[in-house]
């Protein structure tokens, strides 16, 4: 993206890639349909040790710019669930519209190059940046530019690495600790019942530092696995937990169940199972409500075992004992600590001419296209950068 806009600007770029195919980021993601952006973006939705830092690069590159690009290129698209956007055919759709618009300019691609060693040169006159010295598995490099925008740790099979924070550290920046986040969460086995498959909607809540009240909590879909916890809910609130912190799990969102079951109390003869699966999953029910209490006429039920059931339902608490990794995690939290980098342009404070977008930068969405507006907003706010320099 920060190429295909300085192709337009005129500028000759390099962009170098050490995976074989392009984009392999974008290619895989969405369910390989890409959710390449949300109708709304705000740094409400972004975690960071300083989220206001989003703000200038997402104001001045919005989701609507994004969308129009798409149109403009005649990709088919939909609205999926919150204002996410996916391409109603493929992925490889997005990968195409950026290389296409790389095009418009001298912009030259390598893959499968590896950059062994980067070396700034001497500051010129006048104190502009004197440029840099890179040894690739291509033959040496020099630029007048670097803009590192290699993502981090997450889904290493497609060669995710800490290449990003390795150049970061060279040249004298802080690194927000990387965890996997939007990843599935583990359980030990004891804290939760084992429904492998089961889905349903949920509210779900942490403590945590990341959020600016000190708990988070999201209205999403929940599904058990056989290690865990995964869906939605699960892989939003995975960013946000703190490591010995407990979620709280409604299973009944926006259902009271102790005035439900009060109210279909009197002279019901069926079994509070059957009317408990009337609104929920029957093996959720079966599984959270004792088989004796389960099996008996809702009629005759004291407020006691109602009250019980309120709380399996609406209360249920379970501390994750890990995560999957980054190896089933969609993005990486930390980064590139923002404080060192300046927010309209993405430059760095401590080395002019170097340049961070994107994931290897301490911004993290939620899940449903922010991430990937992130990339497009911050690529462009450094492509303009560049563009306005001296060439």
């Amino acid at each position: 993206m920060c190429a295909a806009q300085l192709a337009r600007a005129g500028r000759s770029v390099l962009v170098i890639d050490h995976a074989r195919r392009i984009a392999e980021k974008i290619r895989i993601s969405g369910g390989g349909r890409c959710n390449f952006t949300n109708r709304q973006v705000g740094v409400e939705h972004f975690i960071s040790e300083n989220p206001a830092f989003a703000r200038s690069a997402l104001a001045r590159y919005t989701p609507q710019d994004f969308i129009a690009l798409v149109e403009r290129h005649g990709i088919a698209f939909h609205e999926k669930h919150r204002g996410q956007l996916f391409c109603d055919r493929s992925s490889q759709d997005i990968i195409d519209l950026l290389l296409a618009e790389c095009r418009l300019g001298p912009v030259q691609i390598l893959a499968e190059c590896a950059v062994s060693a980067i070396r700034a040169l001497p500051v010129s006159e006048g104190g502009a940046s004197g440029g840099y010295a890179l040894e690739t598995s291509q033959g040496p490099v020099r630029c007048h530019h670097l803009v590192i925008a290699c993502g981090g740790l997450s889904i290493p099979k497609i060669g995710a690495s800490d290449f990003g924070y390795q150049v970061a550290r060279q040249f004298g920046h802080r690194i927000v600790t990387p965890a996997p986040a939007l990843v599935p969460l583990t359980f030990d086995a004891t804290q939760l019942p084992v429904l492998p498959g089961l889905s349903l909607p949920v509210r779900i809540a942490c403590p945590s530092t990341w959020a600016r009240r000190g708990t988070m909590q999201f209205d999403e879909d929940m599904l058990f696995t056989h290690k865990g916890l995964s869906g939605p809910a699960i892989l939003q609130i995975s960013s946000y937990r703190d490591p010995h912190a407990a979620l709280s799990i409604d299973l009944a969102p926006g259902l009271d169940v102790l005035a439900h079951l009060k109210q279909l109390r009197q002279g019901n003869r069926t079994s509070l199972n059957q009317v408990l699966s009337q609104r929920l999953p029957r093996r959720l029910v079966e599984a959270l409500v004792p088989a004796g209490e389960g099996a008996r006429r809702l009629a005759d039920l004291s407020d006691a075992v109602l009250r019980q059931t309120d709380v399996s339902l609406k209360g249920l608490r379970a501390l994750p004992t890990g995560d999957e990794g980054y190896a089933k995690a969609e993005v990486t939290r930390g980064g590139v600590a923002t404080q060192e980098l300046n927010q309209s342009s993405m430059e760095s404070r401590l080395q002019r001419g170097l340049f961070f977008i994107g994931e290897v930068v301490d911004v993290t969405g939620w899940l449903g296209g922010y991430n990937f507006q992130w990339a497009w907003s911050s690529a462009v706010a450094c492509a303009r950068a560049i563009a306005a320099a001296p060439a």
